[in-house]
């Protein structure tokens, strides 16, 4: 289930209500999907994709989004280093970034305009945006595991723009247990993997 932790103000929301009523200002929506029992541990990125094409389908109505993938990250990824050191320096995109985590977890740091830096911890079942333009940064979590489903606007996809006097090096990139509350965690907290 999906976390929201804020920092500066020492302050955890696990509630999904309280979660979705926290992220709509920001323009950013989060929904649980089921992934038991509707996808098996081995599947197919193509299995994964119909699996969930009512939803695919359903987001590209709703915001026009033209193309669905899978992205599949592991320790073994060639490349994961370099990949991640992109995405865990505070950026924006041009379009939205939609994620459905099918497996493993991470964290979306967000540094909205009109508010607070907040962490938002994605896991199995987890579906968020970034709206485009909003400036955050992402790390996995100490098991350097994740699959996704992502949505684009361009078939081409996104780059990061790096911002200029980023924060990203003022926040601990860190995945938290159900008991954790910021700077109360002990062994709840997972160092997640910064780069």
């Amino acid at each position: 289930m999906g976390r929201i932790s804020i920092p500066d103000q020492n302050r955890q929301i696990e509630d999904v209500q309280e979660i979705l009523d926290f992220l709509k200002p920001f323009g950013i929506w989060y929904e649980k999907w089921d992934v038991e029992g509707r996808i098996g541990p081995d599947a197919s990125s193509e299995e994964i994709l119909a699996a969930y094409q009512p939803e695919i389908d359903r987001l590209k109505q709703a915001g026009g989004y033209v193309t669905a993938d899978v992205i599949n990250v592991t320790p073994e990824t060639p490349g994961l280093d370099v990949m991640m050191e992109k995405f865990s320096k505070e950026h924006t995109h041009s379009e939205d970034e939609v994620r459905f985590t099918v497996k493993g977890s991470g964290v979306f740091h967000i540094h909205p305009d009109n508010g607070p830096v907040f962490a938002v911890q994605v896991e199995s079942g987890d579906l968020i945006n970034v709206p485009s333009g909003t400036k955050h940064w992402f790390d996995l979590c100490s098991d350097r595991t994740i699959r996704c489903i992502r949505l684009f606007l361009d078939p081409a996809g996104w780059a990061p723009h790096y911002v200029e006097d980023n924060v990203d090096h003022k926040y601990d990139p860190v995945c938290w247990g159900p008991n954790y509350l910021a700077g109360q965690g002990g062994d709840a907290n997972d160092s997640a993997v910064k780069l």
